[in-house]
C-alpha cells in the first residue's frame, strides 16, 4: 500500500495508537502494508512478518516473535518488595543473573524460570511484591542484537 513510517513518527500516544487501531482493521480486511519503522513496538504490534535491514542488506526476516525468541536475552523483572531485604538472597539463586536496586525499586535478569524463583524465595521469607513486570526479549533486544 504506502510507507507509514512519517505517518506515526510525530503523533502523541493516544493519537499513535489510534493510527494503529486503523491500521489494524485495514490489515484485518486482506490489504497488504509496507511500514518502514525505527520503532520496534510499532512493528511488533503490526507487522505479520518483519525484515532488517543494515548497512543495505537484508540480516534478518522472520515473525517479530521469531527474531524476538532467537534472542539470547535475560528475562527481565522488576517490582517494590514489601519491605527491605538483602539482595543477597536474591543473588545466590540459580535462575538469577544480576539484581540491582533503583531507590525501593528492584530489578533483576536472569533465565525464564527468574520470575518464579524470585517471588518464591521472597514469599518464604514473608516479602511479598507489588508493581511486578516481567519483560521477555523482543523485537527491540533482537534489533540491537542483528545490527551489533
Amino acid at each position: 500500500m504506502a510507507i507509514l513510517d512519517e505517518l506515526t513518527t510525530g503523533l502523541d500516544p493516544v493519537a499513535r495508537r489510534e493510527v494503529w487501531d486503523l491500521l489494524e482493521d485495514l490489515r484485518e480486511t486482506g490489504v497488504t502494508l509496507l511500514l518502514v519503522s525505527h520503532f520496534m513496538e510499532e512493528a511488533e504490534r503490526l507487522c505479520d512478518r518483519v525484515i532488517v535491514v543494515d548497512h543495505g542488506r537484508i540480516i534478518a526476516a522472520d515473525t517479530p516473535e521469531g527474531l524476538a525468541a532467537g534472542v539470547r536475552a535475560d528475562q527481565r523483572m522488576t517490582f517494590l518488595p514489601s519491605e527491605p531485604f538483602d539482595v543477597a538472597i536474591l543473588e545466590v539463586l540459580p535462575d538469577v543473573h544480576a539484581v540491582t536496586l533503583t531507590g525501593e525499586r528492584v530489578t533483576v535478569t536472569g533465565s525464564d524460570n527468574v520470575a518464579s524463583a524470585v517471588i518464591i524465595a521472597l514469599h518464604e521469607r514473608g516479602i511479598s511484591v507489588g508493581r511486578l513486570r516481567v519483560d521477555q526479549p523482543s523485537l527491540d533486544d533482537a534489533f540491537v542484537a542483528l545490527t551489533r
